[in-house]
């Protein structure tokens, strides 16, 4: 369990469309070549510390006639932002995915001293 010292806590959130590949034939879509997508997330404030981030899905559209599978992760979380990170295999046919974030951690107080 993470323990918070401070009285500030802050939580940072949003929603974004990692891609739509079906209009264009993308790889997702397709089901061949690069089937992992990257996004840059930069928290509109920055963290005393690294927060905790939890990422899940919020719309997907898949093809019906494969497997559904996928991973949704947040991946190089620091106290400016984090990576989203999406990944599929196999025969699996993503038309289209978006992902919810919600960061908690402690933020800087004005009171704050660095000494050394």
């Amino acid at each position: 369990m993470r323990r918070l010292e401070t009285r500030l806590i802050g939580i940072d959130q949003g929603e974004i469309v990692l891609f739509s590949d079906y209009e264009k034939n993308g790889p997702m879509w397709a089901g061949a070549g690069e089937r992992e997508r990257r996004h840059s997330i930069r928290f509109e404030e920055r963290f005393r510390d690294p927060p905790v981030v939890q990422c899940a899905l919020s719309m997907w559209d898949i093809d019906s006639g494969s497997n559904a599978r996928m991973d949704v992760r947040a991946e190089t979380i620091s106290e400016t932002g984090f990576e989203v990170v999406f990944r599929t295999w196999s025969d699996t046919r993503v038309a289209r995915a978006r992902v919810r974030w919600m960061a908690i951690g402690e933020l800087h107080h004005p009171d704050d001293w660095e000494l050394y």
